[in-house]
């Protein structure tokens, strides 16, 4: 089938249109490159260089015809949203806005949305969090992934266009930036592998669900066949606290360097885990890798790859 990927240069989108490319499916990947790396384009995808915001991005869509959109292009950094909700606003809004218009003309057949199951939920009990769970996103990037969740319930309703929202956990692996603050994975590995003392915000006892890419991409997958509409947790329902993650990391990587503590995020979520029984009755998925597992592919990458 054709599918649009966006965002297909990043980290996790890469990893799905490699994965798409090679069901032989047919990919188009729209992307502006300003986070993500040409390196990451898979050559047999059709590589279109546009702004999601950007009215060549919606007519593009409509001289494609898809049958399915997923997307992953965004803005992403938590503290950028702070500093510019508008800007924030204007790619997970309006630039969504954009392509679901285009979407609901050129018989798109499924969305598949990449939302975010720590941003949506906000820092409050029970964990791990269930599809259910009340929404208050405590940043413009949450409040902007929830946003686009009721925008599509609303063209599901209005238009009849189907939708999955895949609401990930801390997702890590190959590929992920080290640069800006969602990748602490990969930003400990790069130091650690310089010689550098990681930086731990505060006590590093804040605890995040951390799942894998290649379960991620499992998910995308499925998403293309279930016929389920609604928002999906995808994460591992496990709970792993910062200090841990680094120590974990350490002795993967062989170093002898020690983390230090700097200062506290202010408003950093405290707790974030997700439950994914649901996932697995909607979609027959389940997490696979393990952290240990996953961190060790994950090293093995950057000591080859070098930092992103």
């Amino acid at each position: 089938m054709k599918i649009v990927v966006t965002g297909g240069a990043g980290f996790i989108a890469s990893h799905i249109v490699d994965a798409y490319i090679q069901l032989n499916h047919e990919v188009y990947i729209i992307d502006d490159l300003s986070t993500g790396q040409n390196r990451n384009l898979n050559p047999s995808a059709k590589v279109h260089t546009l702004d999601i915001a950007d009215p060549k991005a919606s007519r593009l869509i409509a001289e494609i015809k898809p049958q399915v959109l997923n997307h992953h292009a965004a803005q992403m950094d938590v503290r950028r949203s702070v500093a510019d909700p508008a800007f924030d606003a204007r790619v997970n809004i309006i630039g969504f806005i954009n392509l679901l218009e285009a979407c609901k003309d050129a018989g798109v057949k499924r969305v598949i949305f990449s939302s975010s199951g720590g941003a949506v939920y906000g820092d409050r009990e029970p964990i791990p969090a269930t599809e259910a769970h009340e929404t208050l996103p405590l940043s413009p990037y949450g409040v902007s992934k929830l946003t686009g969740e009721l925008y599509l319930a609303y063209y599901a309703v209005t238009y009849g266009l189907p939708y999955v929202a895949l609401r990930y956990a801390n997702v890590y692996g190959p590929r992920q930036s080290t640069k800006g603050e969602a990748g602490v994975v990969a930003i400990f590995i790069s130091q650690l592998l310089a010689g550098k003392n990681p930086v731990i915000n505060g006590d590093g006892k804040q605890t995040r669900d951390y799942v894998f890419v290649g379960d991620v991409v499992r998910a995308n997958i499925a998403a293309l066949d279930s016929e389920y509409i609604g928002a999906v947790n995808i994460g591992t329902g496990q709970e792993t606290d910062v200090v841990t993650l680094c120590e974990r990391l350490r002795e993967g990587v062989g170093s002898e360097v020690n983390a230090v503590h700097g200062p506290a995020k202010p408003g950093e979520q405290r707790r974030s885990c997700l439950e994914t029984s649901l996932a697995s009755e909607v979609l027959g998925w389940r997490p696979k890798v393990a952290l240990e597992e996953g961190l060790h592919q994950t090293i093995a990458y950057y000591r080859e790859a070098g930092p992103s």
